[in-house]
């Protein structure tokens, strides 16, 4: 072998390493989703000020990072490492933003904490819930009556159309119903699933009406004894009467819309289950989901969703007391979670 030919073929050796170790390195980053910083971390979301603002003010060795306007901020909370993102309220905020931190961080398993309504009325202002799952029941297919939808030929079938009606042991979940003088009216508002692609079902996708939330995080949740306020920080004299209380278990759910029907508020009750409902969560779950990351959700109610039949409800608005509850149990959860570690 002339020393040309051995020099070229030590070149085109140096080139395949090279390609494959920047090959190797691409994958590993994209492995990390770590855009700004790959340091492994829990990731928690809140929708507006005051639920964050009680994290913040706990996180140790604090750094603010700026991405697309948006402050993330890395430091260390009751010992896990974390990074804390304000969303904004709404599904859609919520989706931008998590998207963000899993794109710019290395995280590990995502956390959402606030406030939401109550749906069920055994729940009470100040209790925190903790939902096994979360879905989206105000994605629907909107009929001109309470008849089954046939668009693509048979009762209850929209898949011509890419879409796939919510389902209960084989049966269509029944349309949302006024309350009128003469009776019910059927809205022809049914409920739908969620479209979701990923990794682990590309390249078909599946359709999906809930995302469950970590069967790890749950069971130390479920393990925790923490003590909640009756009267909230802002303004001690309004106090409610009910001790609050820890309850993880149920359904979750999230939509675009403000809920303020008491009606609407019953029929997903009746129909779902429902323990609550917020305008974020339920994003941030699909999400979570898309991307392959365990998630947990604390949300404390501070009403009863689309009425005034909460008699506690002052104690939400003029103490702070959700916020403050809802806080106190995300940060017993990561000391209980640091412990397990």
């Amino acid at each position: 072998m002339s020393a040309i030919s051995s020099l070229f073929n030590k070149f085109s050796c140096a080139l395949l390493a090279l390609a494959a170790l920047s090959t190797a390195n691409a994958a590993h980053a994209e492995q990390k989703r770590c855009l700004s910083e790959c340091k492994p971390r829990i990731g928690i979301v809140s929708a507006f000020g005051a639920e964050a603002d009680l994290l913040l003010e706990q996180t140790q060795r604090k750094h603010d990072w700026r991405i697309n306007g948006n402050r993330f901020t890395t430091g260390v909370l009751r010992g896990n490492p974390v990074v804390i993102v304000l969303s904004g309220v709404s599904m859609v905020n919520a989706t931008m933003v998590t998207q963000l931190m899993l794109d710019h961080f290395h995280v590990e398993r995502l956390l959402m904490s606030g406030i939401a309504g109550g749906v069920n009325p055994a729940n009470h202002v100040g209790d925190v819930v903790v939902p096994e799952s979360w879905a989206m029941p105000m994605e629907v297919y909107w009929n001109g009556d309470g008849s089954l939808p046939t668009a693509c030929g048979k009762a209850g079938d929209v898949s011509c159309l890419g879409l796939k009606l919510a389902t209960e042991n084989g049966k269509v979940r029944p349309d949302f119903q006024f309350d009128t003088p003469g009776g019910k009216v059927s809205s022809g508002l049914f409920m739908r699933d969620s479209f979701v692609m990923n990794v682990a079902n590309a390249p078909q996708g599946e359709f999906r009406f809930e995302f469950q939330a970590d069967a790890q995080m749950l069971a130390v949740a479920r393990s925790l004894q923490p003590v909640l306020a009756t009267c909230g920080p802002k303004n001690p004299a309004l106090c409610v009467t009910a001790q609050p209380a820890l309850k993880v278990g149920g359904r979750g759910i999230s939509g675009t819309a403000f809920l303020a029907n008491a009606g609407y508020r019953t029929y997903l009750h009746d129909t779902l289950q429902a323990e609550l409902v917020d305008m974020e969560t339920a994003a941030f779950a699909q999400v979570a989901y898309a991307n392959g990351v365990p998630f947990i959700a604390f949300r404390s109610v501070s009403d009863l969703a689309g009425g005034n039949d909460f008699k506690d409800v002052g104690a939400f608005f003029g103490s702070g007391l959700a916020e403050t509850n809802e806080a106190n149990v995300t940060l017993a959860f990561l000391e209980a979670w640091k412990r397990r570690r």
